[in-house]
């Protein structure tokens, strides 16, 4: 079963393989801040007893079905230090049979098709209520490549990253995949600056988790402002919590760099997009992967996923921001 898992990755990092299904599903082998979000993972639950609030939830599939739908854009494969490698068009339609108790998933890329359908999700996915869902290992283990997929759905468009790293636990590349559907306006916002960041957002945030407890919602406020030396002072409040760090700024690079053992990069990319990552996950550590999307001057998604420090996926978070 862990060769099947590890063999997906292998496919993943070709950039062709299951991720690029857009919508993950290991079990059916159709297979995708700074310190402190991480520990959002922490929350505790409300139990196993079910309110009318969340008897009212939408369940996984229904979560799944609001990716339905033709979906146009490309795969854009990026190196760690932000070098363009390859853009590749794509057409990915999903399409609901069978009064929506099956979906068909046809691929179109580089001239070729791939087709699938199944009708459950699960494994290492989990979806949010407007679709957003991110889908990976659920387990970081020795000398085995390492991935996710996080992606953020608003209206007509879909924003998603894979990250990927090799065997010795190295982040080795990205995939962005910008997606809007068919017959829809193409909008699409310019590559990422630290000025588009800089300021006072107030966000709500959402985690779920992997053993399907029910949901914690929160407020988050996050700062954002250079010092004389043009360094990024960040501040992150969340559950009564506030985290302070810093980073150097390189464009496309942000890196953080207090813990010259534990470096975090945010890489600037296309469309508003930034990818959060350790430059080398590391054994007996908690880590965390989040993609960002500045989908409007004052308006941004992010999407967190944590392990904890067994190297477990144990949560996936959704904050929405506004800049005040």
């Amino acid at each position: 079963m862990l060769s099947d898992v590890l063999l997906k990755v292998r496919h993943w990092a070709l950039g062709i393989g299951h991720w690029a299904l857009g919508i993950g599903h290991w079990a059916l082998g159709i297979g995708h801040w700074e310190l402190g979000i991480g520990h959002w993972a922490l929350g505790i639950g409300h139990g196993w007893v079910k309110t009318k609030e969340e008897m009212a939830m939408k369940s996984q599939w229904e979560c799944f079905l609001q990716n339905l739908g033709v979906w146009e854009g490309s795969f854009t494969n990026f190196s760690p230090q932000g070098t363009l490698l390859k853009d590749t068009p794509s057409r990915l339609s999903l399409e609901d049979l069978n009064n929506k108790q099956t979906v068909r998933l046809t691929l179109s890329r580089s001239g070729q098709d791939v087709i699938r359908e199944f009708n459950s999700v699960g494994g290492g996915l989990l979806f949010f209520e407007n679709g957003s869902f991110s889908e990976g290992l659920i387990q970081l283990g020795p000398f085995s490549e390492f991935g996710a997929e996080l992606a953020l759905v608003h209206e007509n468009r879909r924003l998603r990253l894979v990250q990927l790293f090799d065997q010795t636990g190295q982040l080795k590349e990205l995939v962005l995949i910008r997606e809007h559907l068919a017959g829809t306006p193409v909008t699409e916002r310019p590559p990422l600056q630290i000025d588009d960041l800089l300021g006072e957002w107030l966000g709500q945030a959402v985690t779920i988790y992997r053993d399907l407890r029910s949901p914690d919602t929160y407020s988050t406020t996050l700062k954002l402002q250079l010092d004389d030396a043009r360094r990024l002072i960040q501040s992150t409040s969340f559950a009564e919590r506030t985290i302070t760090s810093t980073a150097t700024i390189k464009d496309p690079i942000i890196l953080f760099d207090q813990d010259p053992q534990k470096l975090v990069q945010v890489l600037l990319l296309p469309d508003g997009a930034s990818a959060t990552s350790p430059l080398k996950v590391q054994l007996r550590q908690p880590l965390f992967l989040e993609v960002g999307w500045l989908i409007q001057p004052n308006l941004r998604q992010r999407m967190i996923r944590s392990y904890n420090e067994k190297g477990e996926w144990v949560s996936l978070t959704l904050v929405s921001e506004k800049r005040v």
